[in-house]
């Protein structure tokens, strides 16, 4: 695609000149503590997307998943994830270690609006309270605590437009299976059995807690 023709905004100033300023009733809702309805909407989501970047701005969105209430409200200043067994890639954790900023969005299923929290990261490898986190025996290695800076509630607008909750939207055929996908893009010597074997529900609910997966 040829680009030389687009116009592109290079200021704060040239953006808001477009955008507009926001109303005050917007910039009024952010707060650097938890509120009981915060608390509230954390015990009640069973997932959430951390966003990273490094120390050079290369950033990472990384999604975290467990049975509802799985954040653990520390205090009204700081809240902890706990890590479960993945592919041991942890981009997002390096990219900690180099940058502590982070950005957690909360969603609670059906529900348009979203929780947003943003503040500074660090990972713990033990602490007293990795206790309560275990679910189904795994007790976590890794929990990502945030000290909070920013926490407000966002609109369900793009969830709206994009109808995400509503069935009749959704159309998971649309694009060929995780296996077609991972035989095709990333482990072309394995087989396709071998594949849809590794990429099924039910392998991945025998080792959603397995640290040896």
């Amino acid at each position: 695609m040829d680009l030389s023709a687009a116009s592109e905004i290079g200021s704060v100033d040239e953006l808001t000149d477009i955008i507009g300023e926001p109303p005050q009733r917007v910039l009024d809702k952010e707060r650097p503590r938890l509120h009981e309805l915060d608390r509230q909407w954390l015990a009640a989501s069973p997932f959430c997307l951390v966003a990273t970047s490094d120390s050079e701005g290369r950033c990472d969105v990384s999604p975290k998943g467990d049975p509802a209430g799985f954040t653990r409200v520390l205090d009204e200043r700081t809240i902890a994830v706990p890590e479960r067994p993945g592919n041991r890639q942890v981009d997002g954790f390096r990219n900690i270690l180099r940058n502590p900023h982070v950005g957690l969005l909360y969603f609670i299923p059906g529900r348009g609006d979203t929780l947003r929290i943003n503040g500074r990261a660090r990972l713990l490898r033990d602490a007293p309270f990795f206790d309560d986190l275990v679910v189904k025996g795994h007790r976590p290695e890794v929990v990502l605590l945030v000290e909070i800076e920013q926490v407000f509630h966002h609109c369900a607008k793009a969830f709206l437009r994009s109808g995400l909750w509503n069935p009749e939207t959704w159309d998971p055929d649309a694009v060929t299976t995780r296996a077609r996908i991972a035989k095709e893009l990333e482990r072309p010597d394995d087989s396709l059995t071998e594949l849809e074997h590794y990429y099924s529900p039910d392998q991945y609910r025998r080792t959603l807690y397995d640290a040896g997966a």
